[in-house]
């Protein structure tokens, strides 16, 4: 007998008993594509489908986007689906990678502060692939990616974040996006309880990252390491259980599991799952920019706004930044994370847009600098994440100052469906123009009455 073989038996006879969480987990997860949501989930998640439509379509034209889309082009895939913003058509799997590298290309995408997580740029993109693969219509897709919401930001929240992310220096935001993403593509294959219990293992496997992503200056890697890879992953871990696969029967519990390996608290998977839906614990960015940078940049513009105040009233700005954050947004080359560049249009332009968000060239222009040197980030302990204070001197003596705790598209204080829909607007017009931007919004706020997915991709094709 081959030495370990007797352990290997054990092993694989203890493995056979099905816990109460993962049954829980398993019957949930085949349930919920033919389960009905409550109207205010059914609302919110549409916010948060045509948000990542956004993201995938103005991403497609950003560096990361265009790497992504050259590369599935040159895979020469069967067309099962097609990528956002792009005249390409792929397979589920190479969809749901770019999409993903889409979907986070920059700072626009959503984010589950609980969970330390995005999990739309991996969620939609995994369902909205499989689901034309499968050829499912507009209630699958909302109720897949409510699934994904359920189940990606549990899944961290059971590993602690702050452990697992502040202490270990793993990816909280890539095994949350992964075990989103596969099962929301689950839902969309309809897999039944026994291979929803396969999934979770195949996605267990493949659960990885490490933190960092934070060195990425050109937001390249982290594309991919936040929204492709786990959108590729989950959508072909669902994929292969719906050709066959089989897998271990329950991969949160028994002898080496996934917790063992992880560490964590397993209950927390099922607490609640079902009445409480994270989906409406999920914020959307009113601006496309890092999320550090939100809460100062709201503050300062309540301050122009109240005082009417321009650049030349102006003597000097703080910027005072939660100390945990600090470094994100401080000076950084990239427009859409540099504070300093976004104050400095918010002063000069009065709001802060896509494109502006997004211009290397103006981040050295003149008037920018001139502004960006009257500004002072100072990291603040006494503010706690995602929160910022900036305060306002103007040269006849004047000080004003404004807190926000509640940025705007924070589920304290979210965004309406306007303002959800004017934001994707600006997105989307100007890769797919203004006519066919129009269409993508009113087809996704009228989602559960759209029979079949392939509805939207003329609508989505540039």
């Amino acid at each position: 007998m081959e030495p370990g073989f007797g352990l290997h038996l054990i092993i694989m006879t203890a493995t056979t008993d099905i816990s109460p969480l993962m049954a829980t987990l398993s019957r949930h997860m085949a349930a919920a594509p033919t389960t009905a949501l409550p109207p205010e989930v059914v609302e919110k998640a549409k916010h948060h489908i045509l948000d990542t439509l956004g993201a995938m379509i103005s991403g497609a034209r950003l560096a990361p986007g265009r790497l992504a889309i050259d590369y599935v082009r040159a895979e020469c895939a069967a067309p099962q689906a097609v990528v956002p913003g792009s005249d390409v058509e792929t397979s589920a799997v190479n969809a749901a990678l770019a999409g993903g590298i889409c979907a986070h290309a920059d700072e626009t995408d959503d984010s589950h502060p609980r969970g330390f997580c995005h999990p739309g740029c991996a969620v939609v993109p995994a369902a909205l692939a499989m689901g034309l693969r499968e050829g499912r219509g507009g209630n699958d897709l909302i109720r897949a990616v409510v699934l994904g919401y359920d189940v990606g930001p549990r899944t961290t929240m059971a590993l602690d974040p702050l452990r697992f992310y502040g202490k270990l220096h793993r990816s909280t935001h890539a095994v949350a996006a992964l075990f989103g993403a596969a099962a929301a593509a689950g839902a969309m294959i309809r897999l039944n309880e026994s291979q929803c219990r396969w999934l979770l293992s195949y996605a267990a496997q493949q659960a990885s990252g490490i933190a960092t992503w934070a060195r990425d200056e050109e937001h390249i890697e982290k594309a991919f390491d936040f929204g492709g890879m786990n959108a590729r992953n989950g959508t072909e871990a669902a994929a292969l259980v719906g050709a066959g696969f089989t897998g271990v029967e329950d991969v949160f519990s028994g002898p080496r599991n996934f917790f063992e390996a992880f560490g964590g608290t397993p209950d927390i998977l099922t607490h609640e799952l079902g009445s409480r839906f994270e989906i409406m614990d999920t914020h959307i960015k009113k601006w496309s920019i890092g999320s550090p940078a939100q809460a100062p940049l709201a503050a300062l513009e309540a301050i122009l706004n109240a005082h009417n105040l321009g650049a030349d009233d102006i003597a000097r700005i703080e910027a005072h930044v939660p100390d945990v954050e600090a470094d994100i947004v401080d000076s950084r080359a990239m427009p859409d994370i540099c504070l300093q560049y976004l104050f400095a249009v918010m002063v000069l332009d009065g709001r802060v847009g896509f494109a502006s968000s997004h211009d290397y060239d103006r981040m050295n222009a003149p008037d920018v600098r001139a502004v960006v040197e009257r500004i002072d980030l100072i990291p603040a302990p006494d503010l706690p994440r995602r929160q910022g204070r900036t305060v306002v001197f103007t040269h006849d003596g004047r000080r004003f100052e404004d807190h926000v705790s509640d940025v705007r598209g924070t589920t304290a204080n979210p965004m309406s469906r306007d303002e959800v829909v004017a934001k994707a607007l600006d997105l989307m017009a100007p890769v797919l123009g203004t006519k066919r931007a129009d269409a993508v919004a009113d087809s996704v706020m009228k989602l559960e009455t759209l029979a079949e997915l392939a509805e939207l991709t003329p609508l989505l094709r540039a």
